[in-house]
């Protein structure tokens, strides 16, 4: 048995390259290594530690693996078919699951692969990190599929570090996607768990009750749930739904909410808000909890968390530039909530370069739930701005976002101490009352010289200079389509 999981992320990975070379893509031979994987680890679970199997006999890896030739592909496909069916993290694994290897020759090769591993007696944490490579490797060779739903690990980092969830927290992703976020919270809950997080009590419920998300995609939910599976978490449940979170208010509520939201600005569906306009798109979202009517998926995201955030909930959520800018009654009235009902106390802008779509310009919003205040005023005081943007330059490859590169911001936050947070030349502080009085309620705020306007030698490459063009022109259209269906609507 391999114990040097590098060696076996690349033994499993130099794999994929050959199938790449014979049209079977990455995102599907991640999918199918799920998919076996499960089957084995379910096998070795029964037969090693005695544990009843959760898959039916008929479709168990025992009837799988010994196979060749036509007889492995006809009952590697029929299981799939009725894994499908399944409830519970069996259906959520399965759910939709097709065969990609249809060549029985390519499908031995990887039955052979998983089958040559002990995985029970590899440590969670080891699976799990042979699995988070496979998909991170997944998302740098690959610019669309996993790259869409993939946050930067040292931002993901620094995000939880800030929020700092405790055990006894419940901590929600909406956006999923593999599970960034939750597998790093709870690394940082066992790691800082301090006496609870050695209390059996304590870890299952931390195992167990603490962790959930949603995605849209039900590949990339299949992933997140076997990547969680893998880390130990769950109780025989998907803590993961395959659904739309902005389709209605799901009723829970979490103490901490980490997310990064899918890029895009338009929703591709309509939504009536509390004030009754409408935009014409699609499919219809009818949420009441929603104060503003808008088509901008960010800002419906936006809504949407500030519903699922419990009475003293805080959050950290990921969003373009245009949530801090966007006109009209929407955007204005988001942002206006977001002072006034919420504590709105930090802003990390960040830099481009960090993402796989070029010339994203994103930010991180800290906020925390609150009861109005007996005397009406805002519950932001002030609202904190890190400039992590201005003349700043990273890319994917040559230049990676690194965990020190992120420290500066840790020691400004100040976790647990916010009281003593004290200004520096890329830490400032904008008063609520200042804030509340800018024109359209603009946040895009910034105070840094950019010593590219002076520099042409500092320009962005010309592949970030047009994607930022193209972006433009996007949110121009949109704007005009915008304009375009409220004309409609009103005839």
């Amino acid at each position: 048995m391999s114990t040097d999981h590098t060696a076996l992320v690349s033994k499993v990975w130099n794999y994929a390259h050959v199938l790449r070379d014979q049209g079977i893509g990455y995102g599907d031979y991640v999918e199918q290594i799920t998919f076996l994987l499960f089957l084995k680890m379910d096998q070795e679970r029964a037969g090693l530690l005695g544990e009843p199997s959760t898959i039916p006999a008929a479709w168990r890896w025992d009837k799988l693996a010994p196979l060749a030739g036509d007889d492995l592909e006809i009952q590697y496909r029929h299981a799939l078919e009725a894994l499908a069916r399944e409830k519970g993290l069996i259906g959520t694994i399965f759910r939709g699951a097709q065969n990609k290897l249809t060549d029985p020759a390519k499908l031995k090769r990887v039955v052979s692969l998983i089958d040559a591993e002990t995985w029970i007696g590899i440590g969670v944490d080891v699976k799990g990190a042979i699995y988070e490579g496979l998909l991170e490797r997944n998302a740098a060779e690959v610019k669309s599929g996993a790259g869409q739903y993939f946050t930067p690990r040292p931002l993901i980092q620094a995000m939880v570090h800030v929020l700092s969830p405790r055990i006894g927290d419940t901590v929600h992703d909406p956006a999923c996607g593999t599970g960034g976020f939750l597998l790093s919270a709870y690394e940082y809950m066992k790691e800082h768990g301090g006496a609870q997080a050695r209390d059996r009590t304590a870890q299952r419920r931390l195992r167990e009750q603490t962790f959930s998300g949603n995605d849209i995609v039900d590949e990339v939910v299949r992933l997140c749930a076997m990547n969680l599976y893998l880390h130990g978490i769950g109780n025989g449940e998907s803590p993961i739904r395959s659904t739309d979170a902005l389709a209605a208010d799901p009723g829970e509520r979490y103490e901490v909410i980490l997310t990064n939201p899918p890029f895009g600005k338009k929703s591709s569906y309509k939504v009536i808000g509390e004030d009754g306009e409408v935009d014409t798109e699609r499919e219809d979202y009818e949420r009441e909890d929603f104060k503003f009517t808008t088509g901008n998926k960010q800002l419906n995201f936006m809504q949407h968390i500030m519903t699922v955030m419990s009475s003293s909930g805080r959050a950290g959520v990921v969003l373009p530039d245009n949530v801090l800018f966007e006109a009209g009654s929407a955007g204005e009235g988001i942002r206006r909530r977001l002072l006034e009902q919420f504590d709105f106390h930090t802003l990390l802008r960040l830099p481009t370069g960090i993402f796989y779509k070029p010339g994203v310009k994103a930010n991180v919003l800290f906020f925390d739930k609150r009861p109005p205040r007996a005397d009406g005023k805002p519950n932001t005081k002030a609202l904190w701005i890190y400039d992590f943007r201005t003349n700043l330059h990273f890319t994917l490859k040559k230049n990676p976002l690194q965990t020190s590169d992120l420290q500066d911001f840790v020691a400004c936050y100040q976790v647990g101490q916010m009281g003593k947070r004290r200004e520096t030349e890329r830490f400032k502080t904008f008063q609520v009352e200042d804030l509340l009085k800018r024109d359209k309620l603009n946040l895009d705020i910034f105070w840094l010289k950019d010593e590219s306007l002076d520099d042409v030698d500092s320009l962005p490459t010309p592949d970030v200079i047009a994607a930022e063009i193209v972006e433009n022109l996007q949110a121009a259209l949109e704007a005009f389509q915008a304009v375009a269906d409220e004309l409609a609507v009103k005839r």
